[in-house]
């Protein structure tokens, strides 16, 4: 695993041209193993040595210190996806003259077409089958009934896409995908993913390059405490399971990140709404997990104070 510094000079090397994205991404990646974190490394304890404070910035412990960073950094196909992203729209803004007959290769490559049925009388696209009346179907717009539906063909269908690709008619996700996901979509998305395809084909090697020097950043930053303070053991805790911090107030209580002061802390009339939300709450998840372990037996829906 690249220390602190090595990581550093890799990133400017790579920004520079010095090195491959393929180099870097192997010289990165040498020894990596799986589990290991860099906070098991040499590197980092010596470093951390120099910044960690006597006491803890929340709440003035001197417990079990530890560094408790405040961001995380993205991995690196979350980077790789944005990017994409990027050129993706770059490339439906300078090739908006999609080939159609392209087009319909990748479609019939790729996708299984399951045409909808549709009302003879008025072409729409919701006729109800019915199991034991005759005639079989019945149009839910203009009341027609009828044995045989009508079906739009493949050519069809994306001659009216290429017409209006807001039209009705392409809005069913009638295409199924030939891969083991077996998703659906309607002709907007398989040109969405056809575009994606096709940008990231043509911009592969400048995709992954400004990925990793986007993640390579976000990982230094990381490393180098930036965007950490000292805490104590329970404060870091805390913070990263429970999503809470000490309250600014009392100092005693912990509260939701996304709160000014914990519950104790706020007005009276406002303190008792709180409580009474998390008591109703607390009712509310007994009343669940009951109900999965005891799936016939009915319980009272626990009442909300007005």
């Amino acid at each position: 695993m690249l220390t602190y510094n090595e990581r550093i000079e890799l990133r400017e090397k790579l920004a520079n041209g010095e090195i491959s994205l393929e180099l870097a991404k192997e010289l990165y990646w040498k020894d990596y193993k799986e589990g290991q974190r860099s906070w098991h490394t040499k590197d980092w304890k010596e470093r951390r040595a120099k910044i960690l404070k006597e006491k803890c910035e929340i709440c003035d412990s001197t417990d079990t210190l530890t560094i408790q960073h405040l961001s995380h950094p993205k991995k690196y196909s979350d980077y790789e996806r944005e990017i994409t992203r990027k050129y993706t729209q770059i490339f439906k803004e300078t090739n908006s003259d999609l080939d159609k007959s392209e087009f319909k290769k990748h479609i019939v490559k790729n996708y299984d077409y399951i045409a909808v049925p549709l009302c003879p009388n008025c072409g729409d696209n919701r006729p109800n089958k019915r199991v034991r009346k005759l005639p079989q179907y019945r149009c839910a717009v203009c009341k027609h009934e009828f044995d045989q539906p009508v079906y739009k063909s493949l050519e069809e269908l994306i001659t009216i896409f290429y017409t209006d690709e807001e039209a009705l008619d392409v809005r069913d996700k009638c295409f199924v995908s030939k891969d083991k996901w077996k998703n659906t979509h309607n002709l907007s998305n398989i040109k969405y993913w056809f575009q994606r395809e096709n940008a990231k084909t043509k911009n592969e090697e400048i995709i992954g390059k400004e990925a990793f020097l986007l993640y390579l950043t976000d990982d230094i930053k990381y490393l180098s405490f930036e965007d950490t303070i000292t805490a104590c053991r329970r404060c870091a805790s805390n913070y990263d399971l429970k999503n809470m911090e000490l309250c600014p107030n009392c100092k005693v209580h912990y509260k939701g990140i996304q709160y000014p002061t914990c519950i104790q802390c706020l007005p009276e009339d406002k303190r008792k709404a709180a409580l009474e939300m998390v008591e109703f709450g607390k009712e509310w998840r007994e009343c669940t997990i009951n109900l999965e372990f005891n799936p016939l037996h009915v319980y009272k829906t626990p009442q909300r104070t007005a």
